[in-house]
């Protein structure tokens, strides 16, 4: 006669390997293509596949960063660093950076301190990018981080970075404006960064 059988209540999550930046150099030596993927907190987490929204609202922040900060500051899509304690298991790649000097004059990935603006453009990825991304971002002092929330119209601002945090989190709706903290007299409306 069969017995039912109930799941443990208190099951252990399934060991997983945590990965280092180097660990993901050494595989993408051995012929493993990682472009699809980001290293956070030691997992390789896909990327989401960019739809036209997506690529537009990508788009129009370097556009308009570019013109207020000049074309050589804004890269989209580019690997940065973290503060030192997060370098060795992260490694991600915003959509759109703003640097404190002309990317010609880098050799290699970004530091927090060059750093004026990091955006990511959500959709799917909103909750990770507003938590996980955050604290990390925070944590290496990064002075500004906008999230585009493509499914509420808005772009959600975090600044002043508090430990693992941002003090200061705000929403700004579709019918508002906002500029950057390094340049407080170019404002441009989040409806211009959606369509």
């Amino acid at each position: 006669m069969p017995v039912a059988v109930e799941a443990p209540r208190n099951s252990a999550p399934l060991p997983h390997k945590r990965w280092t930046r180097q660990e993901c150099a050494a595989l993408e030596r051995a012929g493993v293509d990682l472009a699809r993927y980001e290293l956070i907190e030691g997992e390789l987490v896909e990327k989401m596949p960019k739809n036209h929204r997506h690529m537009l609202a990508v788009l129009l922040a370097a556009s308009w960063l570019r013109r207020v900060f000049g074309e050589f500051f804004v890269v989209t899509e580019a690997t940065i660093d973290l503060r030192p304690q997060d370098g060795t298991t992260n490694q991600p790649e915003p959509d759109v950076i703003v640097l404190t000097r002309s990317f010609r004059d880098f050799s290699d990935r970004p530091r927090p301190t060059e750093l004026r603006l990091i955006i990511e453009v959500a959709s799917s990825t909103l909750a990770f990018d507003l938590t996980t991304k955050a604290r990390l971002y925070a944590r290496s002092e990064i002075a500004e981080y906008w999230v585009i929330d493509l499914e509420s119209s808005r772009i959600v601002v975090h600044r002043d970075p508090q430990g693992d945090a941002y003090a200061s989190v705000i929403a700004y709706r579709e019918d508002e404006a906002v500029n950057t903290l390094a340049t407080p007299g170019a404002e441009i409306r989040v409806a211009d960064l959606l369509k």
